[in-house]
């Protein structure tokens, strides 16, 4: 192994004891690839299977909470305890390397897919219509009632609760990306005026709400250490959107609830920086400067090479989530240990799709994703 690239391999450990090998962590991604009736596929399994051998630690893609909650076709789900037999398999797969897997979980609020949610209904903080993504139509969602809030919050603890059942080592809350969480915690989609929305202090009561509810959980139901960790997106495009001072309110509160872990999700770890950035600084090193070795920070977004990964670990970050790099290099992680690093590969060749035993709709996403990957035909 380059001696340069001798930090992605320092282990690490969490506050709660579990220890992980190396800083290298694959980085949660939907894969598109559940059965029809959401239960996890064989395809997802021998998709993780292939790829978690050498990582420090496994994240999952997102599953929903609740079922008008789902975000993205054939994801799977974990609404309901039928569902728990398909999750021990997920766990089991993604542990088969070695390392923890952590279960990421959500409810993709105003972002949902009306085709696949009961009566066609999206709900959100606020109704307010939203712009159409690559994965989701312009809507008009249903503001939420508080009661239905309880609800949301209640669902959260009980997929955690199967979480627990099924082996994961823990979970991550999905609060980025512009799902449900960060709904209520955004100014520009929280319209609210009652205690969910107004205050910034309103606004972070459902996300924070969420953090108390599965750590009551973890606490009642873990028989053994388990892992809380949370996702951000640092700010918003929109005028009047999330910027950082919200985003540092949130990351103290976080700390204060004593989660293991915040992940910020980048569009490039390296090189993005705030909407109204006034300097130099990175979200990733404004980030690690504020929360200053108080809580692990994880950071995903455009790491492809193992010179990505080591910058971004000597700026600070503690554990570095790589994605496509491992759809594109199932055996990423030993190739640098194996001084290989010039063999991994940036882009994808279609001629060794086979090998690289991925899922048929996963494939098909990444075909028509432009971008996001070079195909090399």
């Amino acid at each position: 192994m380059n001696v340069k690239y001798s930090n992605l391999f320092k282990s690490f450990t969490f506050k709660n004891g579990i220890t992980l090998n190396n800083r290298v962590v694959m980085a949660p991604m939907t894969t598109w690839s559940s059965n029809d009736d959401y239960t996890v596929s064989d395809e997802e399994l021998t998709y993780y299977k292939k790829r978690v051998n050498g990582v420090g630690l496994v994240i999952t893609g997102c599953t929903h909470v609740t079922q008008n909650g789902i975000g993205f076709t054939n994801e799977f789900a974990a609404y309901d305890d039928t569902f728990t037999p398909g999750l021990r398999k997920l766990a089991e797969a993604a542990k088969s390397g070695g390392a923890p897997a952590i279960l990421q979980i959500f409810h993709a609020g105003n972002k949902a897919l009306p085709d696949l949610t009961p009566n066609g209904e999206v709900v959100s903080s606020s109704a307010l219509e939203t712009e159409a993504t690559g994965f989701a139509p312009s809507v008009l969602p249903r503001e939420l009632s508080h009661v239905e809030i309880m609800e949301v919050i209640h669902a959260f603890g009980e997929t955690t609760r199967r979480a627990i059942e099924a082996g994961f080592d823990g979970v991550e809350l999905h609060g980025a990306h512009g799902f449900l969480m960060q709904n209520f915690f955004s100014p520009f989609f929280n319209r609210r005026e009652d205690q969910w929305g107004g205050s910034l202090e309103n606004r972070m009561r459902f996300p924070l709400a969420i953090v108390q509810e599965v750590k009551n959980v973890i606490e009642k139901h873990a028989t053994k250490p388990f892992i809380l960790g949370y996702r951000i997106s640092p700010d918003e495009h929109q005028e009047g959107g999330l910027r950082m001072k919200d985003t540092y309110a949130l990351i103290e509160s976080l700390i204060e609830e004593d989660v293991d872990y915040v992940h910020a999700s980048l569009a490039d770890a390296l090189s993005s920086k705030p909407v109204d950035s006034q300097d130099e600084k990175t979200y990733l090193e404004l980030v690690v400067d504020h929360v200053n070795g108080r809580v692990p920070v994880l950071a995903a977004g455009s790491m492809v090479t193992s010179d990505d990964v080591a910058k971004a670990l000597d700026k600070g970050l503690t554990l570095a989530a790589i994605g496509h790099a491992l759809i594109m290099n199932p055996d990423w992680v030993e190739k640098v240990q194996n001084g290989q690093e010039s063999e991994i590969q940036t882009e994808i060749k279609a001629s060794k799709v086979s090998e690289l035993e991925l899922p048929e709709k996963l494939w098909g996403v990444i075909q028509a994703s432009g971008p996001w990957f070079k195909i090399e035909e």
